[in-house]
């Protein structure tokens, strides 16, 4: 039972901190999550150390636990692994896509087009969920794993430094994610990994500049 309180918990601050409902510099306090959750200490101590595992919080000895702030290097890092990863995710799922993955990232792509000038928050977790529901259907458990806790990462830092939001209604990222999808419809598994680098690269450069060109990664 406290296993499944943890898990509950763990994904519930994960997303406050994605969205930065938990801002960087914030203190967690254990018994305060315990009393707002109604559960034990045991379940929130667990969660607590899950997420301060994957580097969300940082313990502070007799005080409690920090949100840790992101900065451009933990953003680097982010995308570098999704460039390592994500194009064979995509791979894998020109390969074995099924009529129901399909319709999914159709509707994500059109939510996302449709909120691009309206509401660009709505419309980056429109492209969220697309990348999400993507690596979800890649069948490699470990590579779903791994990309999730990036995409909560790359979407954290368009909540907590906003001067990243405007890239997400760009016209160009919805040409990107419609040339994946097309790869894909298409079972070219080769177009698919393609297109999905091509994508992450122009996202790298969006985010970071001419920071380090993540066309290096390749050389």
């Amino acid at each position: 039972m406290a296993s499944s309180l943890s898990e509950r918990l763990t994904l519930e601050l994960r997303e406050r901190i994605a969205t930065g409902l938990l801002a960087p510099g914030t203190m967690v306090i254990e018994p305060a999550l315990a009393e707002e959750f109604q559960v034990s200490k045991t379940p929130v101590r667990e969660s607590l150390r899950q997420l301060t595992s994957e580097g969300l919080l940082q313990l502070l000895p007799k005080k409690g636990y920090l949100v840790r702030a992101i900065g451009m290097e933990d953003i680097h890092e982010v995308l570098e692994l999704r460039i390592l990863l994500e194009p064979r995710a995509a791979r894998n799922v020109a390969r074995f896509h099924s009529a129901q993955t399909l319709a999914v990232l159709r509707g994500h792509l059109a939510e996302q087009e449709r909120q691009a000038e309206a509401d660009p928050i709505a419309s980056m977790l429109a492209a969220r969920r697309f990348h999400e529901d993507l690596a979800a259907a890649n069948r490699n458990s470990r590579i779903t794993a791994t990309l999730t806790k990036c995409f909560a990462e790359t979407a954290r830092a368009h909540y907590v430094l906003p001067a990243m939001q405007p890239y997400m209604s760009q016209s160009a990222e919805l040409a990107e994610h419609r040339a994946i999808l097309a790869a894909i419809s298409a079972a070219d598994t080769e177009a698919a990994e393609n297109a999905m680098r091509t994508h992450l690269q122009s996202i790298h450069r969006a985010m970071l500049g001419q920071r380090q060109d993540p066309d290096s990664l390749w050389d």
